[in-house]
């Protein structure tokens, strides 16, 4: 990965919030006790933001508050733009997105920041985003960029069009209308859907990325689950999900270079270990630009890294060690594994976690 911009030393914090407490089991009638040092962390964290880190932030919080039962968290996946408004106005101690601030959030500035601090985008989260299918008859999909983008802005209508038959020589696609779900939340998985598609097939999807989605076609749907919950229960229909909500619908292939590829973890972390950081950040943001148009069929591209937004200098310094102690667990080896059980994320890789783990390591 590219990590040029990345200028402070990589100090590696190891948060003493996450000792667990224990002790040994009585052994007949000698007995040996070794307890850990019990947390001495409390308080509760708010948070709020992307949908798609529902799960692995549900196996977070379990673990954390296990670790540190003197601690309260609760994260509402309201949605990326909800999330980072919310931060911003001082309603959550961090925001969960699946975009990165934009220019105009950071210069706007953050009500739970201290006084001329600002904040920082810190990837937690990898995950493909998969192109979700319910057709009567089709169990396997493949669609290039270019189909993709007609579908969902409606320039592609029915089960069986040229384009889509094209593709699928083998399949036996029905005459059936195409509904196409997409969020009707401000989503950061859209603004990664959208730049997919604006950058794979540009003569299509003309629209610039944005958390909303840019026409009025298809049906919209609030939120990972009802995306999920629309494609399940219509007719026709096809979406856009966070993968580990995919569950047991169809999912389509994308065009790479010359292979149609279907999502994994291990694709969705290669594809983001080789991308660049977004130029122009401050030395300790680490936003990433990923790289939609590799033709490696070992990448996935239509993936989200999805990031804990904090404060680089909390206003409560109290509620500033708090946030610095949970984010570390989650960006840590432990909390990556985590995520990757329970949500089936792709870990960040060592490098990131480390660059990650040297931020937070800075938090105040």
């Amino acid at each position: 990965m590219n990590f040029k911009r990345y200028g402070r030393p990589a100090v590696i914090a190891v948060a003493a919030a996450l000792a667990l407490s224990s002790c040994a089991a009585n052994e007949g009638t000698a007995t040996t006790e070794s307890a850990a040092p019990e947390s001495t962390l409390s308080g509760t964290i708010n948070a709020a933001g992307a949908s798609s880190q529902g799960s692995a932030q549900e196996a977070w919080i379990a673990s954390f508050q296990t670790a540190n039962p003197n601690v309260t968290i609760n994260y509402d996946p309201s949605g990326s733009g909800a999330g980072r408004t919310t931060f911003a106005a001082g309603g959550s101690d961090f925001a969960g997105s699946d975009s990165y601030l934009k220019d105009e959030e950071l210069a706007a500035g953050f009500a739970s920041c201290a006084p001329g601090t600002s904040a920082v985008d810190l990837p937690v989260y990898i995950s493909p985003i998969a192109v979700i299918f319910n057709v009567d008859g089709v169990t396997d999909l493949n669609l290039d960029a270019s189909t993709l983008a007609k579908i969902f802005k409606g320039d592609i209508t029915t089960w069986n069009d040229p384009a889509i038959a094209a593709l699928n020589p083998k399949a036996k696609l029905p005459a059936t209308p195409i509904t196409a779900v997409h969020r009707s939340d401000d989503s950061g998985t859209t603004k990664n859907f959208t730049d997919y598609l604006g950058q794979v097939a540009p003569d299509v999807w003309t629209e610039k990325a944005a958390d909303a989605f840019p026409f009025q076609t298809g049906e919209g749907a609030q939120g990972t689950s009802g995306v999920v919950d629309a494609v399940t229960n219509g007719v026709g229909t096809i979406g856009y999900a966070d993968a580990s909500r995919a569950g047991d619908l169809g999912v389509a292939k994308i065009k790479v270079g010359d292979e149609f590829v279907g999502y994994t973890a291990e694709a969705a972390a290669a594809v983001v270990n080789d991308s660049p950081l977004v130029e122009g950040r401050a030395d300790d943001d680490i936003a990433i630009q990923i790289d939609r148009l590799t033709t490696d069929p070992t990448h996935y591209p239509l993936v989200l890294v999805s990031y804990a937004i904090v404060c680089t200098d909390y206003a409560d310094a109290a509620q500033g060690e708090l946030v610095k102690s949970y984010v570390g667990y989650m960006a840590s080896a432990e909390g990556q594994a985590e995520a990757a059980k329970s949500a089936g994320a792709a870990p960040l890789s060592t490098e990131l976690q480390d660059k990650v783990a040297a931020v937070i390591a800075t938090i105040k």
